[in-house]
């Protein structure tokens, strides 16, 4: 009879225990999730590539130049590429308030601390909605 009380009482316990911890108020979160993160991951996206400047229809005016670079860091990485640099152009455009980019072109440049670097160049356009 004494054990089966003191199983009662330890069960009984427990249970109360896990009543009070599951209705305790979980005050904050943290992550590593920050909002600055998909702006900067989603903002290519934003930026739209025109062939020439003549294909946008809208009215539109110029920011600025924008380069976007890739680096091959040491020979046995992956080579550099043209659209991580057109990529990083389209951020760089996005960054100074541009929705539209046109690429004049990607030249291989050699530096001393990459083994092979790709940089793109672009004008970087704000164009009105429709």
């Amino acid at each position: 009879m004494l054990k089966k009380t003191r199983y009662f009482n330890a069960a009984t316990f427990i249970g109360f225990a896990l009543l009070v911890s599951s209705c305790a108020q979980i005050s904050t979160v943290k992550t590593n999730l920050d909002k600055e993160n998909f702006e900067h991951y989603f903002s290519p996206g934003q930026v739209t590539i025109y062939a020439h400047e003549k294909d946008i229809a809208s009215k539109h005016q110029l920011i600025g130049m924008v380069e976007g670079e890739n680096c091959q860091a040491k020979p046995h990485l992956a080579m550099p590429n043209k659209i991580e640099a057109r990529t990083q152009a389209r951020r760089n455009a996005y960054q100074l308030g541009a929705n539209g980019i046109v690429f004049s072109g990607c030249a291989e440049i050699s530096t001393k601390q990459c083994h092979a670097m790709i940089v793109c160049y672009g004008k970087a356009y704000q164009i009105e909605q429709e």
